[in-house]
């Protein structure tokens, strides 16, 4: 393929609209240099920055910094160096490289408002999907890199690694070779010096039947997703019926745990799906939890399940006081306590007898064993009753606002209003006894 018709082709991608800003992640290899050249051509040299990040990890490792330097001042194009320290103990090198390259671009090009292009090839796609095949058993595996995944964008997923070294011998752009590329200390590379041409020697077409495998695959997988969506309520959807996820076919019923998962967790959770039928076992009544892996938990509570993150209770907050009137705060709650404008006839929620209160109520933690006495129940009742009755979740109970006027409890937000200090025809002088909950976690 000719440099003008691999131009054409990454121009019909999309990817490197003309004045588009985009981040270039630019390691000196003949992929990346490509990247770069096309990003410059197609988008423009103003719109285009790149950054190069030294490990210092190989002896030449200085060589390729200076190499991206200077492509980068013949192309007109701002490079950003980063030198990170390698983390002292045992870990996975090669994630942690990624992690560290990927966090550099973002700071780039967030204040930009720019894309991050990386220079993966459809040889990359290839070597990927099997490495992921032969180490993880999921549906995932088999869907390769999307061209576009959020910020991060693929121009060069349909051009070979044979395309884009010629297109830097035709161009006459110098590249440097990571020497660990050729090591089979790798599982990757493994891959790509025994695995791929072992499949290329039993077909020709090998690879290209892997890459149009996965091609169908992501189509199919879109129709998938809707279906899974439909089941969650749409798009956000972040929970499901206990007894919707049980009538749902087993393979509908993984997809469905292994979304929620995602969500939670905000990438994916190798795995998750395997506990579809354990999950879709837990019980309906009160509240169950099951570990999903990577951090993340199933919680069905009174028969909705959702996912979460995994963490260690929260711990109550510190008792605080409340004028009455005035305001307070308890935890992440923000508790006000206020003359009504007129007596109301009927009892509601944190509607209190002025009268009946003194000139403080304590707000404290939900304590095993409080009983109180609500109003239009005719008893008393315990707050762990209380708490099932009205679908309370148990995670919550601990941080809830427990309002009490002398030793006896008055209110509890959401919950109950005592008979005690409840409203009456009788009488006088009322307040109203608000509560705004802490702000939700961000997803």
């Amino acid at each position: 393929m000719t440099a003008d018709r691999v131009l054409e082709r990454v121009r019909a991608g999309g990817l490197l609209p003309p004045g588009a800003p985009v981040v270039v992640l630019l390691s000196g290899g003949r992929d990346s240099v490509c990247l770069l050249d096309l990003a410059v051509l197609l988008a423009g040299a103003p719109a285009v920055a790149a950054i190069h990040v030294n490990y210092g990890l190989r002896d030449d490792a200085d060589a390729d910094e200076r190499h991206c330097l200077a492509l980068c001042d013949a192309l007109g194009v701002e490079l950003s160096v980063e030198r990170p320290r390698r983390p002292e103990g045992p870990g996975n090198l090669q994630a942690w490289a990624r992690d560290v390259r990927y966090a550099a671009a973002a700071r780039l090009a967030l204040p930009r408002g720019a894309a991050i292009a990386s220079g993966h090839t459809a040889s990359d796609q290839v070597e990927t999907i099997l490495y992921r095949l032969a180490s993880s058993p999921s549906r995932r595996a088999l869907l390769g890199m999307r061209a576009r995944d959020g910020s991060l964008v693929r121009p060069l997923l349909e051009l070979t690694r044979e395309e884009t070294t010629a297109w830097c011998v035709e161009r006459g752009l110098a590249w440097r070779d990571d020497v660990t590329n050729e090591s089979d200390g790798y599982a990757r590379n493994r891959v790509r010096h025994a695995l791929v041409p072992a499949l290329r020697a039993i077909h020709p077409a090998a690879e290209a039947n892997v890459l149009r495998a996965a091609e169908l695959l992501r189509d199919e997988a879109e129709v998938l997703d809707a279906l899974v969506a439909a089941e969650l309520g749409g798009p956000r959807g972040r929970s499901i019926a206990l007894a919707r996820l049980a009538e749902l076919e087993p393979a509908l019923r993984r997809l469905v745990v292994q979304r929620l998962a995602d969500l939670a967790a905000g990438r994916p959770v190798p795995g998750a799906a395997r506990r579809a039928e354990a999950v879709a076992g837990l019980r309906r009544e009160g509240t169950a939890l099951l570990d999903l892996g990577g951090g993340i938990r199933a919680v069905a509570e009174y028969g909705v399940l959702r996912a979460e993150r995994s963490s260690p209770p929260e711990e109550p907050p510190a008792p605080v006081t409340l004028p009455v009137p005035g305001t307070a705060l308890f935890g992440g709650w923000e508790l006000r306590c206020e003359p009504a404008a007129a007596p109301v006839g009927a009892a509601g929620d944190g509607m209190l007898d002025r009268e009946a209160l003194g000139a403080e109520l304590l707000v404290r933690p939900w304590r095993d064993g409080d009983r109180m006495a609500p109003v239009g129940l005719g008893g008393s009742r315990t707050l762990q009753d209380l708490f099932g009755s009205r679908r309370v979740p148990r995670a919550r109970r601990r941080t809830l606002p427990v309002v009490l006027s002398g030793e006896e409890i008055a209110w509890v937000p959401g919950v109950a209003t005592s008979a005690r200090f409840g409203v009456s025809p009788a009488t006088r002088a009322v307040v109203r006894l608000t509560a705004a909950p802490p702000a939700p976690p961000a997803p």
